[in-house]
């Protein structure tokens, strides 16, 4: 008797710890997801969404089209306030860049446009050297050119009778001539540029042109994330306390050249119109893509047959 209480006690003991465990484990999960959803709802009220901003008008700035058909914008000359104190050490100094009048693609090329070039200068497409998920679903046509080289980012905007920016032109475009951190202020906004995660509608690329709330002073779309982009500058760290005033050119150095704008994998501390990249011209990412400038005066022709 005494051997079948012991029995009937470590049976319920073994019961009860077992319940006991479920529940905690129900309890520990209830914690959880409360603290997530705590978490998410701080963030979100800590963070504007992209319905808060105001609306926009951009009629003043010219367009036209460039030889390829893509619009663009024309940036006015004047002064701008380039880089920041608060950022890394290559944005340092903050300082006064004047530029004369040039123009900017209003958005980053697509993998359809870069088709055509490539087709009619016999150049093979970019490939895809490392990338985590199903290749398909970053190369659609309407989704912004990446994998490309500085040189066959340069090669494409000369046959389209254009050039690559200069740094200085990339970020005046981006920023105008206030010193926000981002084309539409200095808080990040969400649904207003296309960065690391989800909460923007898109986990990879995007098309050009998907945040028209991210929209630049001058209405140039997606100077923040999506792709990074291409600028004709070499590379100097300390570039910015010996530049000119008028009109910097970058460094004589090739070695490095320099990429603006963040993608689609930064996240947002990394996607501010100063902070600045370093890449060797013959680099191929699929976070770096293309947008073209050009001069006021440049004459137009037809892209090469």
């Amino acid at each position: 008797m005494e051997n079948k209480g012991v029995l009937v006690g470590s049976i319920v003991f073994v019961f009860a710890s077992f319940f006991l465990m479920i529940g905690m484990l129900v309890y520990e999960s209830y914690k959880a997801k409360q603290m997530k959803e705590l978490a998410m709802s701080v963030k979100s009220e800590a963070r504007p969404t992209a319905s808060s901003l105001p609306a926009q008008d951009f009629s003043m700035y010219k367009t036209k089209t460039g030889d390829e058909g893509r619009e663009m914008v024309q940036i006015p000359e004047g002064p701008f306030t380039m880089g920041s104190n608060e950022g890394d050490p290559d944005e340092a100094p903050e300082h006064q860049v004047y530029l004369k009048g040039f123009y900017l693609d209003q958005k980053e090329v697509t993998q359809e446009e870069y088709m055509r070039f490539a087709k009619m200068t016999k150049r093979p497409m970019p490939r895809i050297e490392v990338f985590e998920d199903d290749q398909s679903k970053i190369m659609k046509s309407g989704l912004a050119a990446m994998s490309v080289t500085w040189d066959e980012a340069a090669a494409y905007c000369k046959w389209a009778g254009k050039r690559l920016p200069t740094e200085a032109e990339w970020e005046k475009g981006g920023r105008g001539e206030s010193k926000k951190k981002y084309p539409w202020g200095d808080k990040f906004v969400t649904n207003a540029a296309n960065v690391d995660g989800n909460e923007d509608g898109y986990k990879y690329l995007a098309p050009p042109g998907s945040f028209d709330a991210g929209r630049s002073p001058y209405g140039l779309y997606d100077m923040t994330g999506n792709v990074a982009e291409w600028v004709e500058d070499s590379y100097d760290e300390h570039y910015y306390k010996k530049s000119p005033f008028r009109d910097p050119k970058g460094p004589k150095s090739e070695d490095l050249k320099v990429v603006r704008g963040g993608s689609w994998r930064e996240t947002e501390h990394n996607a501010r119109l100063s902070k600045r990249f370093a890449a060797k011209h013959w680099r191929t990412d699929v976070t770096i893509g293309i947008r073209c400038a050009s001069d006021l005066d440049q004459a137009t022709r037809s892209p090469e047959s």
